[in-house]
């Protein structure tokens, strides 16, 4: 059985409350319970961390390293545009797959978004799916 942690970043928390128009209805336990759901018949053990603090999510990085994860999928959020901290973190852990994922379009949106300093650092990065986005990141990073 593999071992993920899907991270995410500010706000995330507040789906379901925050501008429904570009994420949608389903709250943030809606997303927990359906990455556990899918990681279940993917026979994949997964952790959810979600912190709007930037160290919380550093630490949870640099703790993948050493507890066995053996694949992480992260939404930074609003961090995605300019934390090289977590971009650090990420290109830190080499020997674990690395997927970013957004729910949104972030080429479509506003210039800033466009922007993503923590995509370089993982190996690859998936946006403008919704929800589903996080299943194809999973699959990804487990090698399906």
């Amino acid at each position: 059985m593999k071992k993920l942690l899907v991270i995410n970043g500010p706000n995330l928390n507040f789906l379901g409350i925050r501008e429904k128009n570009i994420y949608g209805n389903e709250n943030y336990d809606y997303l927990v319970n359906m990455i556990k759901e899918e990681s279940a018949k993917r026979d994949a053990e997964v952790e959810c961390f979600q912190s709007n603090h930037e160290g919380a999510i550093i630490d949870r990085i640099q703790q993948a390293y050493f507890d066995g994860t053996e694949g992480i999928v992260i939404n930074p959020g609003a961090y995605t545009h300019y934390s090289y901290a977590i971009h650090d973190a990420l290109a830190s852990v080499t020997t674990i797959p690395k997927c970013e994922i957004h729910i949104s379009d972030i080429t479509a949106r506003e210039d800033f978004r466009k922007i993503s300093v923590t995509a370089p650092a993982c190996d690859k990065q998936i946006y403008g799916q919704g929800l589903k986005g996080y299943i194809m990141a999973m699959d990804f990073v487990l090698g399906l």
